[in-house]
């Protein structure tokens, strides 16, 4: 989050709200006919149900039955034939969705949607191409481009720099909790990632601005970055165990008041920060800094020549003149009540703005991402992209597999169940760019990715509405499109805290 000066914070974390639904059963049908009663005295401890104390060990006989019922049954026997010798996605495919008509009809698209299809190879770097990807359409319509795209290594770069930074600061604050602690193992388990937020990207427009690629182009470990984050993490992890020692010793000294001849932290600490920003030029590159000249050459799609001489801050403010901090995060918590959040200890620019989400229905998110692209916008979202996704056939359907026809067995957590059993969290963004609405009510949308020209679709997603309702947790808008309910919400800056370890702090 922002600027926080105060030792290790201890905020009062929002649980997971109960909402007033009931809850779907976790497991078996079976399960409704189970009722263990409540003790409502409180009293004795040992008045609980015996259901607690039952151990229930495997028994020989439940094998060579549970074994027999499955050889007696001929359809569980034909899926044992197949699944044992074949890929289960290709058993359980339902092929009557998969080769359903006209799924890439859309009636509503953005006029300037892909060209190019960008490729973030194998990095994590999906919210800095999905973030400049919904940038390059306000490039290509207003200096009438046939294609554009701006530097991800240039935001990358300077992430990576600030979240080190963003690290050992967090190391420092919380000096003097215990090194096995959860927060500091958390801390500890990965110092920085690939990953980000929406807000991230504010704050780094905000302080560095924008390039074209042209102007710092990928590198080797930016298209695949699994060594350098191996380096860099395993640097911070080093001088976080430095830096805890020297703050430890500094309150010694300060208590004993006696005097060092040794280093300062700050010292030390920027000397620190002078081997990252070394580490990644030698890696991704040396990148302009924001008030640097630069120069953008280009030619318009009717051919005409042009030159524009400019700083990446410049190029961000008044070159493309996208106001980044003026959009925000909706999002859909089925866990939690309306109103706004952020995540304890997650950002990446000392002193820059929190993560913000206001959280609302999923209806919400799709009337307003409707208003978006109806106008011509694309929608940067935030969703768990590896649930029912078929890559190949560029679909993303809750009903593409069958497990019940496979298994006899079927998964029946909920949106909310998933997020409160760890199951499911925002792992990917992307962008939408079109939605196809019948009846008044949308039935599919477009998606463009950043994994290149890939599959059935060439880069893009079909993502039906049903897989929008239990897979997309995030959409980014403005004052515009949200209204004035939601906007005042993101306004009020009245934050309930999300915890650290919460899985709406997991980075797409």
């Amino acid at each position: 989050m922002g600027q926080n000066n105060s030792k290790l914070a201890k905020p009062t974390y929002v649980a997971a709200s109960p909402s007033n639904e009931t809850d779907d059963e976790l497991i078996y049908k079976l399960q409704s006919l189970l009722t263990i009663e409540e003790n409502n005295d409180g009293d004795n401890d040992n008045n609980t149900s015996d259901a607690f104390n039952v151990k229930n060990p495997i028994e020989i006989t439940d094998l060579s039955t549970w074994k027999n019922e499955i050889y007696s049954n001929p359809a569980k026997k034909l899926a044992l034939n197949c699944m044992t010798g074949n890929d289960i996605d290709k058993i359980i495919a339902n092929t009557d969705k998969i080769n359903s008509n006209n799924i890439d009809l859309f009636n509503h698209n953005v006029k300037f949607e892909g060209h190019p299809i960008t490729n973030q190879k194998s990095s994590g770097r999906c919210w800095l191409f999905a973030s400049t990807n919904v940038f390059k359409e306000f490039m290509k319509s207003k200096y009438n481009l046939e294609d554009f795209e701006f530097s991800q290594n240039y935001l990358f770069f300077y992430d990576k720099l600030e979240k080190s930074n963003w690290f050992l600061n967090r190391i420092l604050e919380s000096y003097d909790e215990e090194i096995d602690s959860r927060f500091i193992q958390f801390l500890l388990q990965l110092p920085e990632n690939d990953g980000g937020q929406w807000d991230m990207i504010v704050n780094l427009v905000n302080n560095y601005g924008l390039v074209p690629k042209s102007a710092f182009q990928d590198s080797a470990s930016s298209i695949n970055s699994s060594r350098l984050n191996y380096f860099v993490n395993n640097k911070l992890r080093e001088f976080a165990i430095v830096l805890r020692n020297l703050k430890k010793e500094e309150e010694n000294q300060s208590e004993k008041n006696t005097t060092s001849l040794k280093p300062t932290i700050e010292e030390v600490k920027k000397s620190m920060m002078k081997e990252i920003h070394t580490i990644l030029s030698l890696t991704l590159g040396i990148p302009p800094v924001p008030t640097d000249p630069i120069v953008w050459e280009y030619k318009d799609k009717f051919g005409n020549f042009h030159r524009i001489d400019s700083t990446p801050l410049d190029f961000y403010n008044n070159i493309l003149g996208f106001k980044a901090d003026e959009h925000f995060s909706l999002i859909n918590d089925p866990r939690n009540d309306e109103g706004l959040y952020t995540v304890d200890k997650l950002g990446n620019i000392e002193g820059g703005k929190p993560i913000e989400y206001v959280n609302t229905s999923i209806d919400n998110l799709k009337n307003v991402a409707i208003k978006m692209i109806k106008s011509n916008i694309p929608v940067f979202f935030g969703s768990d992209v590896g649930k029912f996704e078929d890559v190949q056939k560029g679909l993303l359907d809750v009903e593409s597999w069958d497990y019940d026809l496979g298994f006899g067995i079927d998964m029946k957590l909920n949106k909310k169940q998933r997020l409160l059993a760890g199951s499911s969290q925002m792992t990917h963004a992307m962008v939408l760019t079109g939605v196809h609405i019948i009846d008044g009510k949308p039935l599919r949308w477009k998606v463009e990715n950043s994994w290149g020209e890939y599959g059935d679709h060439k880069g893009y997603f079909i993502m039906t509405d049903k897989w929008f309702d239990e897979y997309v947790f995030q959409i980014v808008t403005n004052e515009t499109f949200a209204g004035s309910k939601l906007t005042e919400i993101w306004k009020s800056k009245n934050y309930k805290v999300l915890p650290y370890y919460d899985p709406m702090g997991a980075l797409a």
